[in-house]
């Protein structure tokens, strides 16, 4: 069976950028307009990709459009890496933490002050406490973090991926994500953890024969 490999970038690099290790020849990127919605995104993938089966490879909060795409088109699996379906595990400490700390962060940065902002989603999401020397450097990227789509809140909800064969890749790093994987592959999925890069276990070796296999044993559909 022929797939088409397409990527779907997160929250930092995009396009073919966030996937080095894909091949460029074989490989479909897609680069969502920065300031897009997650509904204008899965928009873009049911226009783009919708007429045949497709295998999505989706990192961090690219699997929310994916997910919400997946329920309008055929698809013949989905690769998952890191997903940040938030909605399927609330409840859960490490996500409820998570939303708490966000929700309070943003608030500050509606308010106009982005130091508090950054002072309090730093620690969180890069390590380290806020350090008022660096705040010139790294206010940049406190104001992508600010204004950048949330993960929660579009409609994602349990089992709807149940009936797609889905691989779910984590890094063993994050109480999130393998809550999140948890709950997945309790509705089915195969979760797999390839630990060494945190974040993108994209980039650890292994994780392009780990997908091969996935796809070898994905079932025939029409074209």
């Amino acid at each position: 069976m022929s797939i088409r490999r397409v990527y779907v970038h997160g929250a930092g690099r995009r396009g073919a950028d966030a996937w080095p290790g894909a091949d460029p020849v074989s490989s479909e990127f897609v680069s969502f307009p920065s300031a897009s919605t997650v509904q204008e995104q899965a928009e873009l993938l049911v226009r783009g990709f919708g007429t045949a089966p497709v295998l999505f490879h989706a990192h961090s909060i690219g699997a929310v459009p994916v997910a919400l795409a997946a329920q309008r088109m055929p698809v013949a699996g989905l690769v998952l890496v890191e997903p940040a379906l938030y909605d399927i595990a609330r409840g859960a400490e490490p996500v409820e933490r998570h939303i708490s700390i966000v929700t309070e962060a943003r608030s500050q940065a509606e308010n106009g002050d982005l130091r508090a902002f950054w002072a309090i989603l730093r620690p969180l999401m890069f390590g380290g406490p806020f350090d008022p020397a660096r705040w010139d450097a790294e206010r940049p990227v406190a104001e992508h973090w600010a204004v950048t789509n949330l993960p929660w809140g579009h409609g994602v909800r349990r089992r709807m991926l149940s009936d797609i064969p889905t691989l779910v890749v984590t890094g063993g790093w994050n109480a999130e994500y393998e809550t999140i994987a948890a709950e997945l592959a309790s509705d089915g999925a195969e979760h797999v953890v390839l630990p060494g890069a945190q974040h993108r276990p994209m980039d650890v070796p292994g994780f392009a024969e780990l997908v091969t296999a996935f796809e070898a044993s994905l079932p025939a559909r029409p074209t």
